[in-house]
């Protein structure tokens, strides 16, 4: 099938962009290439300090110097659901190992924050900059150059990011990502939204709030719902550095127990000692980066990879942009609803198809790279299969020829929508982004006064005053990475969401995050510059009137531009706190990049200065044209 043009066009825009940075990233994951175990690098004394916790048998092995050793990175911890099943996995990946003739080493552990247990509470400022953390703490546990590939243990939100980064850094490793799979379905997603917004209007108890709450979070796995965590599955399959069809498969199941096995085996198979070398640093190029945003405008996922994979991308040494993300989303169809953006949990999208069928549609439509290299033989045609056992083994076959169900997934002739999920919003208060894909087409556009708060609980407390407008654009700022860490929003969707199923107009603006479980509101999200870097929103004040145009992509205050343009900045209200750990991320936010750069915290990849313009092509490059403007000059700090 012949590449759509737009395709084409974004992924050859983005490689010119990154041409210098991807060459000099792809020349240091070579110099540390070697045909041999890397341990074979360390001295006696540190080699013998790397395998003295080992049994005799694997002593014996990482002495020889002729099997490959395995690093195990686990996000392990058992107050996340979805990492609570990885308790075991190191004895099994050991064992399967040793089966082998090879050896396993857990290399290190990174932390796993919930961002579903500091909703609204001040842990919440620590989350985004734990994906930074995370990042830091996979290099720590690779440094020792005891291994010749990696596994990656790790599922929700910032830890997948997190870990790329991370195995970015030892490009030149090859990797395999593997998932625990979503716990089973609770009660529907719906049901639980609908009990919030009643608690929310005070006609439900906290226990009945609880009661619900409960039984949607009720056992080990992923949450149900399509937010970060999921989304990270599917981008990772897109990529092709997690086993075909291995995201949404239940933990503790026969099937969840093959392809931990498989992907063991695959890791192991893939190192610079055997004939088939694939190091993640030259898997994860540009078309692969265009896939992963691809997949996630299809599917409808979280806003939050618009940061997160600007992160990933840069790690790689590849640079990419909103305007990128935006011009593929008019491009890409959204091929499937699940929760917040329809009713299906992600059990029931994988029973209807899920990303075997997904892939192929779009891939059949010339919307993906078919030709990347992966961790498994056949490119991602492999990722059109779906696992089964076969007498207790893994093995393939063909995913769905047609949708099982076309309230979940449809084919690309038939989409939910002509664009993706995802649209970028311009205007006088700067660049946001919105997520299209959960909002009724009805609630896409709105006019109203700003009411203008500095942090979330103030709009909580005037609306428990009565004193909340009966039309309004709810204006949370100071809550960019520069401010405060840049924390989720998702506190405020029941109040807002009640107060439009009253018939009121409302949105949410916001230099904030919002979670991949937040939808139903029109809400402009992560405005850049922020109010904290001296962003517009600084400048507005209560009862401006503020528009803003989810299918125009505007983003503006109606103020006089004389008036505008000669307003003062605001100073953010909120008192500083340093309880909760958040004194000891001060660096974190006095370093951290805009949004549209990643909020990266830590040198990875290309960085522009704050207010810097990145290079462009875009003011002169048109989609459809098939020709590219010459690059502009641009002095970039490598970080």
């Amino acid at each position: 099938m012949t590449l759509h043009p737009v395709l084409h066009e974004v992924t050859e825009r983005i490689r010119q962009r990154s041409r210098g940075w991807r060459a000099a990233y792809l020349d240091g994951v070579a110099a540390m290439h070697e045909n041999r175990p890397l341990r074979a690098r360390l001295s006696c004394g540190n080699l013998a300090h790397g395998f003295a916790g080992s049994n005799a048998t694997d002593k014996s092995r990482l002495k020889a110097d002729a099997t490959p050793n395995l690093g195990i990175v686990s996000a392990y911890n058992d107050m996340l659901s979805a990492h609570q099943p990885f308790e075991t996995y190191p004895t099994q990946i050991r064992d399967i190992a040793r089966s082998l003739g090879a050896t396993a080493q857990v290399a290190g552990g990174v932390p796993a924050m919930c961002d579903g247990v500091t909703q609204g509470r001040a842990g919440m400022e620590l989350s985004l900059f734990s994906r930074d953390a995370i990042a830091q703490a996979t290099a720590v546990a690779l440094s020792h150059d005891m291994f010749d590939a990696a596994v990656y243990l790790g599922v929700c939100d910032k830890i997948v990011p997190g870990l790329l980064i991370g195995a970015l850094a030892f490009g030149h490793l090859p990797a395999v990502f593997i998932p625990a799979g979503p716990m089973t379905p609770g009660i529907p997603n719906k049901q639980k939204a609908e009990v919030r917004e009643r608690y929310a209007a005070g006609e439900a108890t906290r226990e009945e709030l609880l009661e619900a709450e409960s039984g949607s979070y009720h056992a080990p796995g992923t949450c149900t719902f399509y937010g970060t965590a999921n989304s990270n599955q599917v981008l990772l399959e897109a990529m092709g550095i997690q086993l075909p069809g291995a995201s949404f498969v239940n933990p503790g199941t026969p099937l969840r127990d093959a392809l931990t096995r498989a992907a063991t085996e695959r890791a192991l198979r893939i190192t610079a000692l055997g004939a088939d070398y694939r190091p993640i640093g030259q898997l994860i190029d540009e078309r692969a980066i265009v896939n992963a945003v691809v997949a996630l405008l299809a599917t409808g996922g979280s806003t939050n990879h618009t940061i997160h994979f600007v992160a990933v991308a840069r790690a790689a040494g590849i640079v990419l942009t909103w305007e990128d993300i935006d011009a593929l989303a008019l491009a890409v169809p959204l091929l499937a609803r699940v929760y917040p953006n329809g009713e299906a949990d992600v059990n029931r999208f994988a029973a209807s198809g899920g990303t075997a069928y997904v892939f192929r549609e779009l891939i059949d439509a010339g919307l993906m790279h078919a030709d990347i290299p992966t961790v498994v033989a056949g490119g991602m045609r492999a990722y059109c299969d779906e696992p089964r056992l076969d007498g207790g083994s893994l093995a393939y076959a063909p995913g769905a020829a047609q949708s099982g169900d076309e309230e979940v997934v449809r084919p690309v002739s038939a989409p939910f929508e002509t664009h993706g999920g995802l649209r970028l919003l311009k205007g006088n208060l700067g660049r946001s982004l919105i997520k299209l894909s959960a909002i009724k087409p009805e609630h896409r556009s709105i006019t109203a006064p700003a009411v203008v708060v500095d942090n979330p609980q103030a709009l909580n407390k005037l609306h428990a005053a009565g004193a909340l407008p009966k039309d309004f654009v709810a204006v949370v700022r100071f809550q960019g990475p520069h401010a405060n860490g840049m924390p989720e929003m998702h506190s405020l969707t029941p109040l807002l969401g009640m107060l439009q199923n009253q018939g009121r107009r409302v949105a949410l603006v916001t230099d904030g995050r919002l979670s991949g479980a937040s939808g139903k509101i029109p809400s402009a999200i992560h405005v850049t510059p922020e109010a904290a870097h001296g962003g517009a929103l600084a400048k507005l004040r209560e009862g401006d009137m503020v528009r803003l145009d989810g299918e125009a992509g505007v983003l503006e205050a109606l103020v006089d531009a004389a008036e505008w343009n000669a307003r003062g900045i605001a100073v953010d209200s909120t008192p500083p706190a340093f309880d909760m750990g958040r004194n000891l991320f001060a660096n974190s936010r006095a370093l951290v990049t805009p949004p549209d750069q990643g909020a990266l915290s830590i040198s990875c990849g290309p960085v522009f200065q704050h207010g810097e313009t990145e290079p462009e092509y875009d003011a002169e490059y048109e989609l459809g044209g098939g020709t590219l403007a010459a690059e502009a000059p641009h002095e970039a700090k490598d970080a």
